[in-house]
């Protein structure tokens, strides 16, 4: 549980449920580690799989910025067009929507790197690059293999959805996504996406993210959240991790990986607490775990 406080008084809560995975065997748990979602931009991670198998010349910005769910800072947007150029794409090429408060560019959508990666392998290997982001489109054939193979399951039984971005999604029970995230990095090209990842922890997310300051705060580990609340992530001696909060509520995140964590044996006290500010920069209340 993940509280929200102001002056003492409690405004919110949010529940949090939360697996730990090594070796294909739970060995944390908090709530329902069967509990079923779609994995959304959690996904990323395995979605660059097929996109280093068939290009391994990507520097770390741009395999990291194919991960991302950017910010739109000004270097998270020059790695998206640096990816274009790679994948010889222009932004009209992008089949994805322009977002709400931000330039109306296609670039400047937090999933711009994403799809710049799939431009990518569809130039790769030879592959049509329009309707990319269809299911029977071999890009999404390809997503769904790999994680398939991540999670050690059979594709025809994975549960299909169409993300905010308009690419395939898929659901798994947080247990199976924890699973997959343990073995990314067992995976052909999943070191390599791991590596990029940890490197650049600044291109995948934003500078208040928990995916950020895990990857900042903790050596070995690698994070991505997703929509609706999830977060999943991976650490040293092949541990993977998925958090969910009940109600989307994605800033119940770092307060409850700091303490799913520390029953693992991380400390995280810079995510524990996490302040609540007003429009004046002022602290004014904190999110905390409670149990």
């Amino acid at each position: 549980m993940v509280e929200v406080r102001r002056n003492g008084v409690v405004e919110a809560s949010h529940r949090v449920h939360a697996v730990a995975v090594r070796g294909g065997e739970t060995i944390a748990a908090a709530g329902d580690p069967t509990l079923r979602c779609f994995m959304r931009s959690s996904s990323k991670p395995l979605q660059a799989i097929p996109l280093v198998r068939a290009r391994a010349d990507l520097p770390d910005d741009e395999l990291a910025i194919a991960c991302a769910s950017h910010h739109d800072t000004p270097e998270q947007v020059a790695a998206v067009r640096a990816l274009l150029v790679r994948a010889d794409a222009t932004e009209a090429d992008l089949e994805l929507g322009s977002q709400e408060g931000r330039p109306p560019e296609l670039v400047h959508n937090n999933c711009s790197g994403n799809h710049a990666g799939m431009l990518a392998l569809c130039r790769a290997r030879g592959w049509p690059t329009r309707g990319y982001r269809l299911p029977e489109h071999p890009v999404q054939q390809a997503c769904l293999e790999v994680h398939a193979e991540a999670a050690e399951v059979e594709p025809e039984l994975l549960a299909a959805g169409t993300d905010g971005c308009g690419i395939v999604t898929f659901a798994f029970a947080l247990e199976r996504m924890a699973h997959a995230f343990s073995r990314l990095e067992s995976l052909a090209g999943g070191l390599r996406v791991a590596t990029a990842m940890r490197a650049r922890p600044d291109l995948v997310g934003g500078p208040d993210g928990p995916d950020y300051l895990l990857m900042r705060i903790a050596p070995g580990w690698l994070a991505k959240g997703g929509a609706e609340g999830l977060l999943c992530a991976a650490g040293p001696d092949g541990i993977g991790v998925a958090l969910k909060a009940e109600d989307g509520a994605s800033r119940a995140h770092a307060p409850a990986l700091a303490a799913f964590l520390a029953r693992l044996g991380v400390d995280l006290p810079d995510l524990a607490a996490r302040p609540i500010l007003n429009t004046r920069g002022e602290q004014v209340g904190e999110l905390v775990s409670t149990r």
